[in-house]
């Protein structure tokens, strides 16, 4: 669906933000109205995908990951084997074009895990534009390879200090970074958050996934899939897998939040399960904040999964109860980080191991009539050195 003319999703979504950004939210609707309408714009992101992102990404048979639990097949949609190793970079092209289209020179981003901020470093390099990507202190310390990268790519990498030195705090400060510099930053949002229409637009460039993955499941096994699984931080590429199948009703939707410690603490940031409804960064949704309305400190062992809020159309989803959302753990999310590599010899990142956890739980309850995929959004190069200091001595089971 397409939110309503003020950018709602229901009752999600909108456009709070400060006065000086107002302008610039107006510009970038009509300049990505008029990119949508034009089908040479289309052409030239759909040829970037094909030679320089690599896609079709393909539908993978994981034979052994279930074997013993179900007879249900699992497919896995392989956003991993994208350039730069995730499903950001099908986002970060399209906006890197609307921007040349705009006429911006620089481009700025927010990174949490870090893929993010390489596919916006690596569509700059391609394009040759000025890249500034924002970035929490924690987050440099945990995704060290990504931040080096980066700067191989040309873009420079500003640590953020401020607050929980995360995705929250890098989020502010791109914000920040946009509002002093309107007239030459176009600021390249990483999931389907933020005011109006950064939302919709992202979720637009990320519904390759699910237009893809139906079109093969249709190919392959002449149905739909039973169910459909992505991990949910902001929500870009569970978004982007769901609206391929939002509009089949016998296909059931999961999306799966990072519980970190669990649901009832504090540790947690499964905004869905354990928020209520407020303003963040722009939009209405969910997310997490005390009594008096302050956002509170999340946890996930997952930096891309490490954000109090949540897409707006992952709030209208729930409430509509058109997808169902649940919470996975950080021990769960790393015995399906484990299990995956060592069973089927693809090693997940973190964000997508809490699905590939969460379908396991699933299908137990599934059989050789059903079929489940799931969206491994990225690979976990990334998350190797944090992995291995947190467990030098195991092994693979």
């Amino acid at each position: 669906m397409r939110p309503d003319s003020r950018g709602y999703f229901g009752e999600f979504g909108g456009r709070f933000v400060p006065e000086v950004l107002v302008g610039a939210l107006e510009e970038l609707e009509l300049a990505m109205n008029e990119a949508f309408a034009d089908p040479a714009f289309w052409e030239e992101y759909e040829a970037i995908l094909r030679d320089f992102v690599g896609r079709p990404s393909p539908l993978y048979a994981a034979q052994r990951y279930l074997a013993g639990i179900s007879a249900a097949p699992l497919l896995l949609k392989r956003e991993d084997l994208n350039h730069t190793g995730a499903h950001k970079i099908n986002n970060t092209v399209g906006q890197g074009l609307l921007a040349q289209r705009m006429g911006k020179r620089r481009i700025i981003a927010e990174t949490g895990a870090g893929q993010h901020g390489v596919a916006t470093a690596t569509v700059g390099a391609k394009l040759g534009m000025t890249v500034d990507v924002f970035m929490g202190a924690s987050d440099v310390e945990r995704q060290a390879l990504n931040v080096y990268i980066m700067n191989l790519l040309g873009a420079r990498v500003h640590p953020v200090t401020g607050g929980t030195q995360t995705l929250k705090d890098a989020t502010n400060e791109a914000f920040r970074q946009w509002a002093a510099h309107v007239e030459d930053t176009f600021y390249v949002i990483g999931s389907v958050v933020g005011a109006h229409p950064y939302p919709y637009m992202v979720r637009e460039f990320q519904k390759v996934i699910g237009v893809e993955a139906r079109s093969q499941c249709l190919a392959r096994y002449g149905r739909l899939p039973s169910d459909v699984i992505a991990c949910v931080g902001g929500g870009s590429n569970a978004m982007g897998i769901f609206a391929g199948f939002v509009d089949d009703p016998g296909v059931r939707l999961w999306g799966v939040e990072a519980a970190g410690e669990g649901l009832e603490g504090a540790h947690t940031a499964a905004s869905l399960g354990a928020g209520s409804v407020g303003v963040l960064h722009g939009s209405r949704s969910y997310l997490l904040q005390d009594a008096d309305g302050q956002v509170s400190e999340t946890h996930s062992i997952s930096a891309g999964l490490d954000y109090p809020g949540v897409g707006p159309e992952h709030a209208y989803l729930k409430q509509t109860g058109r997808a169902t959302y649940v919470a996975v753990t950080d021990a769960q999310a790393l015995e399906a980080f484990f299990a995956l590599a060592a069973l089927e010899g693809i090693v997940p990142a973190l964000e997508s191991a809490h699905a590939i956890a969460f379908a396991r739980e699933l299908a137990l309850e599934r059989d050789s009539d059903d079929l489940i995929v799931v969206n491994l959004s990225g690979r976990g190069d990334k998350d190797i050195d944090q992995v291995r200091s947190a467990y030098p001595s195991r092994s693979a089971e």
